[in-house]
């Protein structure tokens, strides 16, 4: 698998923010069949970053109800990334910003 493949989205969330800004770990949906060595290594090469450890876990899928229907939505895989002090991933494109106003000013 390719590593656009194995990392599907960032989890961006109340909690995932608070480990972003307290231990420098990221989360991430993965594909359900990546394993940790594969995660590691797409971690690193899209986003050229040092990762330190690897946490997975699959998140159960929502039971959902229209009208008298019953569905479930589907289980998927989530994986937590811990990075190299020093290391970060920007998902807003915050730090190209700050540089294109320092080169401004």
């Amino acid at each position: 698998m390719i590593p656009q493949q194995i990392i599907v989205r960032p989890v961006v969330t109340e909690k995932s923010t608070d480990l972003q800004a307290q231990h420098n770990q990221y989360s991430f949906e993965v594909a359900k069949k990546a394993n940790k060595i594969e995660i590691r290594k797409a971690v690193e090469m899209v986003f050229g970053v040092r990762v330190v450890d690897v946490r997975t876990m699959v998140v159960r899928g929502d039971i959902r109800r229209v009208g008298r229907f019953f569905g479930r939505k589907p289980f998927w895989k989530k994986a937590v990334v811990s990075l190299h002090a020093g290391d970060s991933i920007d998902f807003y494109g915050e730090q190209a910003e700050q540089a294109e106003q320092a080169e401004q000013g």
